[in-house]
């Protein structure tokens, strides 16, 4: 029969993600638990989008709308099949009967719990279909393959999948290992799905069996090889652990090999959609939240935390800065030691050098925030705008009480707390003035000690 070939082919990935993972003692389901602050299930979905799967059908356990929700939000279009009883993977397959049924040239099958599976390998498994298979399993090497299904081989083509409890002494010597994806021609898949029995100890239906049925009808199996990680699978936190370990490496090399200088790499932890510019350069012990991008020549020094947050070109953040979500910095912004910006826009030119909190306010270019000043924004019931004008000084200690505006050019005198507008290139101060009694320190003193003795 005739395949299409390359970008002509299409693919339905069926993501199973019914498993409880009681072992993460856990309320959360397993597989909208994270790495790189992006949940498994999405990790597995965006590697099979990358890799041309352009229909995804997620099958999810009962009662479960919390990962079918996460599901339509990684992929608004995707199709929810719900596997009412845990009668195994090729049953789980089978929920997702419709979607099948529309005649895709690959079935590509993961599992939910595997984050790190590459797109190019997805891509691997794809074009051994393309070149006549029926099946392609997934085969990595660990070092110990104990409780490992064996991938029994007859020189190129798969001849079976053998689980290690059923496996003979001679099977079991067999280092090539069952990593659980698998990708079916789109055109036997349900003849083949269909005629798998569940004549085992458990009474289940396996997907591994549709390699010997493959076989039975005359059709190809083979086999791709990968790296153990690419198919890590997760059922513990100490798992989790080790599979976002492995994310942030990959994250890291990525960002290296796309010219971002690291300072102490192994400090620093990205997120999986972490953007970066040319010649960014990132300090020591930095840890960067979902949703930051850090544009071109910025630099981010030592201790800092990013989140939600857009550093432009040029810029400088920390150390001991924290960008909360909604923080926008613009071409060459300083943000200094103990800056907390959240939900605001420095624009060109402006800076923070320290000890600041500028929250749901603009702050117009070249503007300068003193030490210790606070956009005083919520009120114990709602958030309001501090707006900053361009060029403005608001000197140290200040307290800015939202709503307010402060003009371009204005001047904001120490101490102040400024509850009222204050004009272009006006000079606002708003504190008690200051007065001296002579003598006053000592009088009070000794009344202290009067005070003290009188208490003993």
């Amino acid at each position: 029969m005739h395949q299409p070939q390359g970008p002509n082919r299409t693919c339905l990935a069926i993501v199973l993600a019914a498993g409880e993972g009681t072992r993460m003692r856990s309320s959360l389901p397993k597989v909208l638990h994270q790495v790189g602050h992006k949940s498994l299930v999405a990790h597995v979905m965006t590697a099979a989008q990358k890799a041309g799967g352009a229909e995804i059908a997620v099958v999810v356990g009962p009662a479960r709308d919390d990962v079918a929700a996460e599901a339509k939000a990684v992929a608004a279009g995707a199709s929810v099949f719900v596997q009412r009883d845990r009668l195994g993977t090729a049953h789980a397959v089978l929920a997702a009967r419709e979607a099948i049924a529309k005649g895709a040239d690959d079935i590509l099958v993961m599992f939910a719990d595997t984050p790190l599976v590459r797109p190019e390998t997805l891509r691997r498994l794809r074009a051994a279909i393309a070149a006549g298979a029926a099946v392609t399993a997934l085969g990595f090497r660990p070092q110990d393959p104990s409780g490992y299904g064996r991938l029994v081989m007859k020189g190129d083509e798969l001849v079976a999948i053998v689980e290690d409890k059923d496996a003979t002494a001679e099977e079991r010597k067999i280092t090539l290992c069952n990593g659980g994806l698998m990708v079916l021609a789109g055109a036997s898949a349900l003849t083949i799905l269909d005629r798998i029995g569940n004549d085992n100890a458990k009474g289940e239906y396996y997907l591994t069996d549709a390699v010997a049925i493959a076989r039975e009808l005359g059709l190809k199996a083979t086999v791709i090889e990968t790296d153990e990680d690419d198919v890590r699978g997760i059922n513990t936190k100490a798992q989790l652990a080790q599979a976002e370990a492995v994310l942030q490496q990959r994250l890291r090399a990525a960002a290296m090999e796309a010219g971002v200088t690291l300072i102490a790499p192994e400090t620093v932890f990205l997120s999986s959609d972490t953007t970066f510019g040319k010649d960014v350069t990132v300090e020591p012990n930095v840890v960067f939240g979902a949703g930051v991008t850090v544009e071109d020549g910025a630099t981010i020094r030592s201790f800092s935390h990013l989140e939600g947050a857009v550093v432009g070109k040029g810029a400088r953040v920390g150390p001991y800065a924290r960008l909360r979500p909604g923080a926008k910095l613009g071409q060459d912004v300083h943000i200094g030691n103990f800056v907390e910006v959240k939900a605001a826009t420095l624009e060109d030119g402006a800076k923070a050098n320290h000890l600041a909190y500028i929250g749901d306010a603009r702050v117009g270019a070249k503007a300068n925030i003193g030490a210790g000043t606070i956009t005083c924004n919520y009120d114990g019931v709602n958030k309001h705008l501090t707006d900053i004008g361009a060029g403005a000084f608001i000197g140290t200690n200040s307290s800015l009480v939202a709503p307010v505006k402060i003009g371009d050019g204005a001047y904001v005198g120490s101490g102040s707390v400024v509850t009222k507008d204050v004009p272009a290139d006006a000079l606002a101060i708003a504190r008690g003035r200051q007065v001296n009694k002579e003598g006053g320190a000592a009088r009070l003193r000794e009344l202290y000690s009067k005070m003290k003795k009188a208490k003993t």
